[in-house]
């Protein structure tokens, strides 16, 4: 099965749908499978995007891609 790549926006809201169904008092693995993602998905994805907002994702976004042109 071919690996998907998310856009940060669409990581950003698959993060928050699972928050919201976690919240309604979902357990991870159904909340995850709502969603489409897997559970070592989810926690990979929490520990780079966790407590990130919306717009600081378009600040790390930047500086990531100011890092790179920086570095070449």
């Amino acid at each position: 099965m071919p690996r998907r790549r998310y856009p940060d926006e669409d990581i950003w809201k698959l993060l928050r749908e699972i928050e919201l169904k976690l919240a309604d008092g979902d357990v991870v693995r159904s909340a995850c499978r709502a969603v489409g993602v897997s559970d070592p998905t989810f926690y990979n994805l929490c520990r780079r995007f966790g407590g990130i907002g919306k717009y600081q994702l378009s600040d790390l976004r930047n500086m990531e891609k100011q890092n790179a042109r920086l570095r070449s």
